[in-house]
C-alpha cells in the first residue's frame, strides 16, 4: 500500500484541497517510520521542507484510528509566537477530523484551558515553562491530561539542545512519565544539525527507545550571495574629506543605510542583525530615510522586547503576497515562524555561527525561489593601528568562513552536551519537592538525580548540594529525617519566575496610552526619548512601583539599549576556515569589489606578520600573539594554562581567534612552554581559575562554588583539543 493511501481520510482531504501533487521524500520517510516502528524519530531538514506536516500526518492518523482516552500528542515550542502559528496551520488540516487543538500558554484562553482538564483529550500545544507548572502545580491533572499520552513532539530541537531550558524539558518529560507510566514517543523537528547522534542521543534521553533519524534527498538549493562594505575614517582628516559639511553622521553609516534603502525597496525583507539595539537603529535610519523620500512605512521591527501584538501584527503583514514588507529582527524570525515567500534576507555583520546562518538562509528561498541573502558590513578603518593586528577585521573574516563552511562543505558546528548543570538540578529537586511534598535524601535521588539529564552527576555531589540546600534554608529537614521546602525557599518556589530556567532582567512596559509597545530593561527619566518598535518615543511619566513608562510618538532618530548577553564561541573548525581562507588565493565571486579589495588587503597583512605559519608571533617589545587556530574552549584552556606558567595573557575579546602575552623570554622559548603545555598531563581543576568561575545559570547562587568550578572545567574547558599543538 503506498503512503498516501495509509493517511486518514481527512488528511486525504486537506491533501487534496491544497493541490498538493506528491508527498515530499521527508514526510513518506517520516510515515514509514511511525507506521512500521515503535522508534523515536528525528526530522532534520532546512525551513519550508515540509517536515511538520511529515510529522503529523501519520501521528494524526494514528491516533484518529485509535483514539487516546486522554491528550494523545503534546506538541512543545519554545515560543508562544510558534505555539499561535502552528494553531492555525494544524486548525487546517483537523476541519473533517474532530480532533481538538488547545494551546496552553499564558496568553492561552484560561476557560479552554480549564474545559481540557475536565475532558482531556485531543492535542495540547504548550512550553516548557508551562508544562513545568502543570506538573508541578496541578500534579493530579496530569494524571488524568496524560495518561494515554502516545506522542511527545519537540519543536525546534537544534534551539532547546543549546541551553537549559532544553535540559528542563528533557527533565521534566521524564519526570512526567514516571507520574503516569506513560512512555510516548517522542519526535523532534529540527533545522538543519551538525551532529546527528548528539541530538539523537538528547531526544531519547529518559526514553528506552532507538531514534530514527530518515537522510532524505532534499535537492540542491540555488543561493544567490553578495557582501558589501562600507567605511568609516577613524582619522580626521580622511573623515574631514570625505563628509559633508553637517558632520551629524560618519560617511559609511550614512552610505550604508542609504543602501539598505534602496536595496530593500518593493522587496519583501528580513534585515537580521546580531542584537536588540542595532535592529532598532537600523529600522528607525530606514524609516527616517523613507520619510525623506516621501516612501511608505513599510518598517517594521521584530525582536522579544517587541509586544506580542505588535509581532504578530508584522507576522500576519509579512504573510501576505501584497504587502512588501521590510522587517527588522534577531533571532525570534529564525526560527520556523510561516512568514510566507520572501524576496531576500539581509545579514548586517557576521552571523553568531554556521547554524545561525543557516537559519537565516533558510528564511529565503522558499517554494521554488532562489535563497537570496545579502550581507553588509560597516567598518570603522584605523590608519594608525597600534600593533600589525590592529587592521584585521575578524568578523568580516568571521563571514567568509561561515558561508564556505555552510555553502561547500555542508558543515554546521556541533551542539555540545550540558552533563553537569548543577543550577538545573537544584531547579528540578525544588520543583520536585513542591509537587511531591517531603521526601527522603534516598529518594530525592532516584527520582530527581535519576533523571536522564543528571547521569553524569555522582551521588556525592547531590550529598553536597543537598545539605548546601539545607545550609542556605532552601531546604529544610524534618524530624523523620526527610527534606521539604525551607523558609527561604518557599519565596523561591511562589515566585511566579520560578517556573523559567533561564535568567531575564526585570523589565518596564512601555505604554502609549493603553496601547502597548513593548518592554526597556532601563528607567528612562521624564523628557527622554528611545527607540522602540523602529519608531521614537519622548517619556512623558514613569511609574516605578506598576514598571509602567507612559510615552509619546515624536520624530526623529534614538538609540535604546538592553542587557546585552552572548554566550557564543567559535568552533575549532571554524577558526581553521578562517586561516586556510587568509593562505589560499581563491578569490570569491559573492564580494562586491570594496570586499575583494579588503581580502587582498587582509592577506597580505596576516601573511607579512607570520601569524599564518608561527605559533607565536612577536607584536611589540615583550608583547606576544599566540595564534594556534584553534576554538573558543581550547582557547580559554590554553590561557588557564598559561596563567599558571606565570606567564600573564588574555583573549582580547570572547570570541577572539588569539591570545596576547606577556613575556620576557624569546619567541622560541614561548612556543616551546605552550607545546611543553600540550605535552602535559594537566590537571584542569589546579589551574588559576577565577574565583567565580561559573558557567552562566539561574540558580548559581544556591550551588556551592566548587560544584560551579566542577561544571566550568567538566562541560567547558577541553585540553585535549590544546593537544594537537604539541605535534606542530
Amino acid at each position: 500500500m503506498d503512503t498516501f493511501s495509509r493517511l486518514s481520510p481527512f488528511i486525504q482531504e486537506f491533501i487534496y484541497r491544497n493541490e498538493w501533487t506528491e508527498l515530499r521524500g521527508i514526510q513518506i520517510a517520516a510515515c514509514g517510520i511511525i507506521f512500521d516502528t515503535d522508534d523515536n524519530l528525528l526530522l532534520s531538514s532546512g525551513t519550508a521542507s515540509g517536515k511538520t506536516e511529515a510529522a503529523f500526518l501519520p501521528i494524526l492518523t494514528q491516533i484518529y484510528e485509535d483514539p487516546p482516552k486522554s491528550v494523545g500528542v503534546l506538541y512543545i515550542s519554545p515560543l508562544k509566537a510558534l505555539i499561535n502559528d502552528q494553531f492555525k496551520r494544524l486548525d487546517q488540516l483537523l476541519l473533517d477530523s474532530n480532533i481538538p487543538v488547545t494551546k496552553w500558554h499564558g496568553d492561552a484562553n484560561q476557560d479552554k484551558k480549564n474545559y481540557l482538564v475536565k475532558n482531556p483529550e485531543g492535542i495540547l500545544q504548550i512550553t516548557p515553562e508551562s508544562l513545568e507548572s502543570l506538573l508541578t502545580n496541578k500534579r493530579g491533572s496530569c494524571l488524568q491530561l496524560f495518561r494515554d499520552l502516545r506522542f511527545v513532539i519537540i519543536d525546534e530541537v537544534h534551539q532547546f539542545m543549546r541551553d537549559a531550558r532544553g535540559l528542563q524539558l528533557l527533565c521534566v518529560l521524564e519526570r512526567l512519565q514516571n507520574l503516569t507510566k506513560a512512555y510516548p514517543r517522542r519526535v523532534g523537528l529540527s533545522a538543519t544539525l551538525g551532529d546527528i547522534k548528539l541530538a539523537e542521543n538528547w531526544l531519547n534521553t529518559g526514553t528506552a527507545r532507538k531514534c530514527a533519524s530518515p537522510i532524505t534527498d532534499e535537492g540542491k538549493r540555488r543561493i544567490r550571495l553578495h557582501i558589501e562594505r562600507f567605511v568609516n575614517y577613524a582619522d580626521k582628516r580622511d573623515l574631514n574629506a570625505l563628509t559633508d559639511s553637517s558632520g551629524t553622521q560618519d560617511v559609511g553609516d550614512r552610505a550604508h543605510y542609504d543602501y539598505l534603502f534602496k536595496m530593500t525597496l518593493d522587496k519583501k525583507t528580513i534585515i537580521f542583525t546580531n542584537s536588540r539595539e542595532e535592529t532598532e537603529y537600523v529600522m528607525a535610519n530606514l524609516r527616517e530615510i523613507a520619510l525623506k523620500n516621501k516612501s511608505p512605512d513599510i518598517y517594521r521591527v521584530h525582536h522579544g522586547n517587541v509586544s506580542a501584538l505588535l509581532r504578530e501584527t508584522t507576522e500576519d503583514e509579512m504573510k501576505s503576497e501584497d504587502e512588501k514588507i521590510v522587517t527588522g529582527a534577531t533571532v525570534t524570525l529564525e526560527l520556523g515562524i510561516d512568514i510566507g515567500a520572501l524576496d531576500q534576507a539581509v545579514q548586517i555583520g557576521a552571523p553568531h555561527s554556521v547554524a545561525s546562518f543557516a537559519q537565516r538562509l533558510g528564511r529565503c528561498g522558499r517554494r521554488g525561489q532562489i535563497a537570496q541573502l545579502l550581507f553588509t558590513f560597516v567598518e570603522s578603518i584605523v590608519i594608525n593601528a597600534a600593533d600589525i593586528l590592529g587592521p584585521i577585521n575578524w568578523d568580516f573574516l568571521k563571514s567568509l568562513a561561515i558561508i564556505e563552511l555552510y555553502t561547500k562543505e555542508h558543515w554546521i558546528e556541533p551542539i555540545y552536551p550540558h552533563h553537569h548543570h548543577y543550577a538545573l538540578l537544584y531547579h528540578q529537586t525544588m520543583s520536585f519537592l513542591k509537587s511531591n511534598g517531603e521526601s527522603s535524601p534516598a529518594a530525592l535521588a532516584t527520582a530527581v538525580l535519576g533523571l536522564g539529564v543528571f547521569k553524569h552527576i555522582p551521588q556525592e555531589d547531590y550529598r553536597r548540594l543537598l545539605s548546601h540546600m539545607v545550609d542556605m534554608q532552601q531546604l529544610e529537614r524534618t524530624e523523620r529525617g526527610g527534606l521539604i521546602i525551607g523558609r527561604q525557599g518557599e519565596r523561591i518556589v511562589n515566585s511566579h519566575k520560578f517556573l523559567t530556567v533561564f535568567k531575564a532582567p526585570e523589565y518596564l512596559l512601555v505604554k502609549d496610552e493603553n496601547r502597548t509597545i513593548g518592554t526597556v530593561d532601563t528607567v528612562y527619566p521624564v523628557g527622554t526619548r528611545f527607540s522602540l518598535a523602529g519608531m521614537t518615543w519622548e517619556v512623558l511619566d514613569v511609574n516605578e512601583k506598576s514598571k509602567v513608562i507612559f510615552v509619546k510618538k515624536v520624530p526623529g532618530v534614538s538609540m535604546v539599549d538592553w542587557e546585552a548577553v552572548f554566550d557564543g564561541e567559535l568552533h575549532t573548525v571554524l577558526v581553521k576556515k578562517i586561516r586556510q581562507i587568509l593562505m589560499a588565493d581563491v578569490m570569491f565571486s559573492y564580494l562586491s569589489d570594496s570586499c575583494k579589495e579588503r581580502i587582498t588587503e587582509l592577506r597580505y597583512i596576516t601573511r607579512n606578520s607570520g601569524i599564518l605559519d608561527n605559533l607565536v608571533t612577536q607584536i611589540s617589545n615583550k608583547k606576544f600573539a599566540i595564534f594556534p587556530w584553534i576554538g573558543t574552549r581550547q582557547l580559554l584552556t590554553l590561557h588557564y594554562a598559561l596563567l599558571d606558567k606565570q606567564i600573564p595573557n588574555k583573549i582580547p575579546w570572547f570570541t577572539s581567534v588569539y591570545i596576547e602575552a606577556i613575556f620576557s623570554g624569546t619567541t622560541e622559548e614561548l612556543e616551546e612552554i605552550i607545546r611543553d603545555i600540550a605535552r602535559s598531563e594537566i590537571d584542569l581543576y589546579n589551574l588559576p581559575l577565577p574565583g567565580k568561575t561559573q558557567v552562566r545559570a539561574k540558580y548559581n547562587e544556591y550551588v556551592p562554588a566548587d560544584l560551579l568550578k566542577k561544571q566550568f572545567v567538566e562541560d567547558y574547558l577541553d585540553m585535549e583539543g590544546v593537544r594537537e599543538l604539541g605535534t606542530r
